[in-house]
């Protein structure tokens, strides 16, 4: 298969399964509410997060914001906001 057609089905496979994911009964999307911007300027003074990092400091306010306890992911960065728990899904 050339490789712009393949490129094309794995859009549509993606497009797809996240369409199946937004539809899902239980899904909750978390979103910036009032008191973010204060739980991520702290953040970020406390962790002196700079450049690229300012995105993961981004994601770790969210879920300090909304009750996240946990989060899943192989990014080791996430390491340095010392009160978020880390999982890494990809190691058993």
């Amino acid at each position: 298969m050339p490789y712009g057609k393949r490129s094309l089905v794995n859009w549509i496979d993606f497009l797809e399964q996240v369409d199946a994911w937004l539809d899902a009964p239980s899904l909750v999307l978390l979103a910036e509410a009032e008191e973010y911007w204060t739980v991520l300027r702290s953040l970020v003074t406390a962790s002196r997060v700079t450049g690229a990092r300012i995105h993961d400091a981004r994601i770790a306010a969210l879920c300090f914001h909304q009750g996240v306890r946990e989060l899943w992911t192989a990014d080791r960065d996430f390491s340095r906001f010392s009160d978020l728990a880390v999982r890494n899904p990809l190691i058993g």
